[in-house]
């Protein structure tokens, strides 16, 4: 459970805003980029991850020279909302490695999920072997990613 969030202020913002840039700062690069002693830097970091602000740390990777030429943006359609129907599907969507997101939205479908393959053919066999057998799924639309134009996680700080 977390403790309760204290409000941010300028300089957990610029903590945030610097993690986001690079997460290996190091505590004493930190402080002197914001020009803080390291130990009330320390304190308000311990602070912003024990009140949840920071979930992780993780390295971005680059799909591509890892083998994952194509990028689909899915639409999924559940046939039935009720009973255990759709919690069944978002927990073995969860255990997908192959899907990098998925939302439950508004709109002509139920969930939009952002998905990687090596390529078409293994992009197909998920759609075939993977998802189509999802509990209540009847409508599957793909729309494939011809470029990226920008990609980050980043908020808006």
């Amino acid at each position: 459970m977390n403790p309760p969030n204290t409000p941010l202020d300028d300089t957990d913002r610029a903590i945030l805003r610097e993690l986001q840039a690079d997460g290996r700062l190091s505590n004493a690069r930190l402080s002197e980029k914001l020009a803080l002693s390291e130990t009330p830097c320390w304190r308000r970091l311990k602070r912003l991850e024990a009140e949840g602000y920071i979930e992780s740390y993780q390295a971005n990777l680059d799909r591509r020279k890892l083998g994952f030429g194509v990028v689909a943006f899915v639409q999924v359609t559940l046939g039935n909302h009720a009973g255990e129907t759709p919690l069944h599907f978002e927990q073995q969507v969860a255990r997908l490695p192959e899907v990098l997101s998925c939302h439950n939205v508004s709109g002509d479908c139920d969930y939009l999920m952002q998905v990687v393959a090596a390529d078409l053919d293994a992009y197909g066999a998920f759609v075939r072997d993977q998802l189509r057998r999802l509990p209540g799924v009847t409508a599957i639309r793909s729309n494939l990613s011809l470029r990226q134009l920008k990609s980050s996680s980043a908020l808006p700080l």
